[in-house]
């Protein structure tokens, strides 16, 4: 339960973080970058009288509605409560700080932020196995219904550059140019952000003092090991053991530096790795 009320208090600021960037920096610039999001841009643009906040509420509850008629038990509660949140917390935000203008004179540097807050915000939700809903509910419903070999991510991606593109019917080709430039960033940055989350550093340790190292692991570091025994040094000719773990980034220094204290003889190569499948990392493929 406490694990269960930990990863819901992430996801919450999570989604919160992305509503902020998306109030704040997106919908006061006419960012486009795709999504629902740049959907409800697009529809605040053409009908003034809805705002971008009401059409991304309106939006994401037709898609959830939907996705409760179709996808039925494959439909996760994570995108629910996630696609929910983000809904109201934009819809609060307009209610309580209305916007008339963008917040500063500079659209890269709100550019920056209109991509960098999201993407952090994506990226956390991704750990976690959260989606915002959106456009992913219509992923889930081609691939649950569609009987041919479409990539849906490259729909998706053809979607997206959709709708990046319709802004510049809308608004004009500086509003397209700055979307387009944050719809390409937005790739990166996000893909980016994944990867430092979810860094972890293998070890392979090659040492005669394979006891005390696999005690710290286990017991201090509450980790488990490969350990490979009566290896020969090429030149000592000595038996060595040969210990495999993969630790978090703040478990990588504790080890490093107890490596060195109770073996300073020995042989140790660590690696950076995001790609980590079993218990205590991520546990689905």
């Amino acid at each position: 339960m406490k694990e269960k009320i930990k990863e819901y208090i992430i996801i919450t600021l999570g989604t919160i973080l992305l509503a902020i960037g998306i109030y704040f920096f997106k919908f006061p610039n006419n960012f486009s970058t795709g999504g629902v999001s740049g959907i409800s841009v697009i529809l605040a643009g053409l009908y003034p009288n809805i705002s971008s906040s009401l059409a991304m509420m309106i939006i994401n509850i037709l898609l959830l509605v939907i996705g409760f008629i179709f996808i039925k038990s494959d439909f996760c509660i994570k995108t629910v409560y996630c696609s929910l949140l983000l809904s109201v917390s934009t819809y609060v935000l307009e209610v309580i700080c209305p916007l008339s203008a963008p917040l500063t004179k500079q659209p890269v540097l709100e550019l920056v932020f209109a991509i960098f807050l999201p993407a952090v915000s994506s990226a956390i939700l991704f750990n976690y196995d959260a989606s915002t809903g959106g456009t992913d509910i219509v992923a889930m419903l081609i691939k649950k219904y569609s009987k041919s070999s479409l990539n849906i991510s490259k729909a998706l991606f053809l979607s997206d550059v959709l709708i990046v593109m319709a802004t510049f019917f809308v608004f004009g080709a500086e509003t397209w140019l700055f979307s387009l430039l944050g719809f390409l960033s937005k790739i990166f940055v996000v893909n980016g952000v994944v990867e430092n989350l979810n860094t972890s550093k293998y070890f392979t340790i090659i040492t005669d003092k394979e006891k005390e190292i696999r005690e710290f692991i286990t017991v201090d570091l509450h980790k488990g090991a490969t350990i490979s025994k009566n290896y020969s040094g090429a030149f000592s000719n000595s038996d060595k053991s040969v210990i495999l773990t993969v630790v978090k980034r703040h478990h990588a220094i504790e080890l490093k530096n107890f490596v060195k204290k109770v073996d300073p003889h020995a042989f140790v190569i660590i690696t950076s790795t995001s790609d980590i499948i079993g218990k205590g990392f991520r546990e689905t493929v």
